[in-house]
């Protein structure tokens, strides 16, 4: 018994002796690894709190034509200059214990740790300020165990040569409140229009909640999502003693007025532009494992600076004087770069582009798509069809629609595919979607990446499913370029802080959406809208342009009761045209109706000027023959209204015109009773 006491007695003094030498161990060991990081700390020096981060655009000539992130620059501001409110929200929100950790919040890194091994994911996030502070000055945003290591490194080293307001200060001056605004500053002025030191709890408490995620909680993007985090907010500041039970029940019941439409570029070219050449960036360097953030970027883009200001120019010389918005953009027919982009009146004003963020119902400019479909399934540009008043059944009869002309006329018999796209007829547009079929249409509503709807109602052939300037224009460029498709883009290369090339555009395949043939009849037809000879009860849409035409244009207009288009091409620049009230009001004076061709056409004249007239080319297997527009038959003498038609070989008619084709059969007979001569009546027949 003595004995085994004594064995246990013993075990248990080597058990101490084993574990106290353990724990020296483990604390020499910690020791030196903490000296060691010290040591690397001295070494490496105090981390700049603020780094170069302006980005500068070029045009495609490599001209400067401005530069982003100049706000957070200009606009960076000392940590008393900031809102008490906008500091304790931050805090309370983003890292409660920051002014007691020393860079690290042990808890939570445990925490998330072993959230991330039970998912086998790196998706729970654990960072203190001070950490997402070295995250945004110095990294990227790729969710790696090496960007992790990183970006604790830098947060010790920030802790060691930094205070915590100085830490504090830099995040804020720093991080993302969305829509391109980084740091409170160029925030508070871009959604308030004040400064950060001006703003109220309720403004503060919503700012603080953006940059959680800035494409979710902007309060631009979504309001009602960005006030539920504002409430979680105040509830935190309330529970950690930053404001009373009173200041947070009058933070709720104030009125939130966002002021981002007064938020301005006055220094750069073409701001609509560029903020589409930003996001376009954003997308890009995401996929290769980048952040735009980190500023430094080169972007050579697509702009043309002749194209730029000869729309600037048309818009100011034709828009009235008036609420009426524009939105216009041209592209290269061959590459799909965007040269040009103006997306509303005034930028300072409002920075809404209408030209890549509205969508509206784009009218009878669709209906060249709807024909696509009609080439591919049987149709020519001289199948006829009646045009009269017509009263559609749909829904297995149990609705009806009746489509208007624009000038409230219907023709009087049939008329030609040709013709019913010069003079936009509706009923024509109306009976082709019956007789292909809405699968069809919607089979080349996708071709061409525009939007389509699987309700079956006839008015869609008129154009009431929305859609985008920025993707007709698109579409319409496609036919431009023999029905291949290639995905228009603003930017042509992007440099890196260091000059490396980091993206460079580059041209692949264009996807034939529709045959060749296909297209240059759409193409052909659409030269048709400038020709006074299908004016016949109703003129052709763009006559009216045709005495200011030095060139060959083919284009097609559209109108609804709150929107004008027109977009049109040569062989060489597509341009579309759009104008409306944002908020939907009636077009009511012809001036309205007119901006939009007025607009396309001082563009269109003023790139083309000095410069030889460039003509459609034919493709094999298509020809051109003269025929009379009335009959669809090969003109001859006696037709009066002729006009140069292209068609599929297959296609061309070989019956010719005569005069007899003016008459009906009793009023020819009755004519030539009146000649006693059978053989005069023989040659007439």
């Amino acid at each position: 018994m003595k004995r085994q006491s004594y064995r246990r007695k013993l075990k248990r003094q080597k058990w101490v002796k084993y574990s106290a030498f353990s724990i020296v161990a483990l604390i020499c060991a910690v020791g030196i690894s903490l000296l060691t990081l010290r040591i690397y700390a001295q070494i490496a020096g105090a981390p700049p709190l603020t780094v170069p981060k302006t980005s500068v655009f070029l045009d495609s000539n490599g001209n400067k034509i401005g530069d982003y992130l100049t706000a957070e620059r200009r606009y960076w501001v000392e940590l008393d200059e900031i809102s008490p409110y906008l500091i304790d929200a931050t805090i309370a929100v983003e890292d409660k214990d920051f002014y007691e950790h020393n860079g690290f919040d042990y808890s939570r890194i445990a925490s998330a740790l072993l959230k991330d091994l039970k998912t086998q994911s790196m998706a729970e996030g654990a960072s203190t300020l001070t950490m997402q502070l070295a995250r945004n000055l110095y990294l990227t945003l790729d969710k790696t165990w090496t960007r992790k290591l990183q970006e604790a490194l830098y947060a010790y080293r920030l802790e060691i040569f930094y205070d915590k307001d100085e830490i504090l200060e830099g995040y804020l001056n720093t991080v993302n409140y969305g829509h391109g605004m980084y740091g409170i500053e160029a925030a508070s002025k871009y959604y308030f229009g004040k400064s950060a030191s001006e703003l109220t709890l309720a403004e503060a408490s919503l700012l603080a909640g953006i940059p959680k995620g800035p494409s979710i909680y902007s309060p631009i993007n979504d309001y009602e999502k960005a006030m539920d985090r504002q409430q979680i907010i105040l509830k935190l500041m309330k529970d950690q003693q930053y404001i009373t039970a009173d200041e947070r029940k009058r933070a709720n019941s104030e009125e939130i007025v966002l002021k981002n439409d007064q938020w301005t570029a006055s220094n750069s070219v073409a701001p609509y532009f560029l903020d589409t050449v930003w996001q376009e960036a954003s997308e890009i360097l995401e996929k290769e494992n980048l952040n735009i953030v980190e500023g430094g970027w080169t972007i050579k883009t697509t702009l043309n600076q002749a194209h730029q200001k000869a729309a600037e120019e048309a818009i100011a010389d034709n828009m009235p004087d008036s609420d009426l918005q524009v939105g216009f953009v041209s592209m290269d027919v061959e590459t799909g770069h965007v040269t040009a982009l103006v997306g509303g009146r005034n930028y300072e004003e409002s920075s809404f582009n209408r030209v890549t963020q509205a969508v509206r119902q784009p009218g009878s400019s669709i209906k060249p798509i709807l024909y696509a479909a009609a080439l591919e399934n049987g149709f020519t540009p001289l199948t006829f069809l009646d045009v009269g008043e017509t009263v559609f059944t749909y829904d297995n009869g149990r609705a009806t629609y009746k489509p208007q002309n624009v000038n409230g006329e219907f023709a009087d018999g049939e008329m030609t595919l040709a013709q019913a796209i010069a003079i936009s007829d509706n009923i024509y547009a109306v009976k082709t979607l019956e007789k292909i079929g809405y699968e069809k249409y919607e089979d080349m509503l996708k071709r061409f990446n525009l939007n389509y709807s699987n309700a079956n109602n006839p008015s869609i052939a008129l154009g009431t499913i929305e859609t985008s300037l920025y993707d007709l224009t698109n579409a319409y460029n496609t036919i431009a370029n023999q029905g291949k498709q290639t995905k228009p883009t603003t930017i042509l290369e992007i440099k890196n802080s260091k000059g490396e090339t980091v993206y460079k555009y580059k041209k692949t395949k264009a996807e034939q959406v529709i045959s060749e043939e296909d297209a240059y009849l759409l193409t052909d037809m659409m030269t048709g809208i400038f020709d006074p000879v299908y004016s016949d009860y109703s003129p052709a849409t763009g006559v009216s342009l045709r005495p200011r035409m030095t060139h060959t244009y083919a284009a097609k207009s559209g109108t609804t009761v709150s929107d004008q288009w027109l977009v049109g091409y040569t062989p060489s620049y597509t341009a579309g045209v759009w104008n409306g009230y944002d908020q939907g009001k009636t077009l009511s004076v012809q001036q309205d109706m007119a901006a939009s061709k007025q607009v396309w056409i001082d563009f269109m004249e003023t790139i083309n000027k000095d410069k030889q007239n460039e003509n459609f080319e034919a493709p094999e297997g298509v020809e051109g023959v003269l025929i009379d527009i009335e009959t669809g038959k090969l003109a001859t003498d006696a037709c009066p209204k002729q006009r140069m038609v292209y068609l599929k070989k297959e296609d061309v008619p070989t019956e010719k015109c005569s005069s007899s084709d003016f008459f009906d059969d009793d009023s020819w007979n009755n004519f030539l009773d009146l000649f006693p001569f059978e053989a005069f009546k023989d040659f007439f027949n």
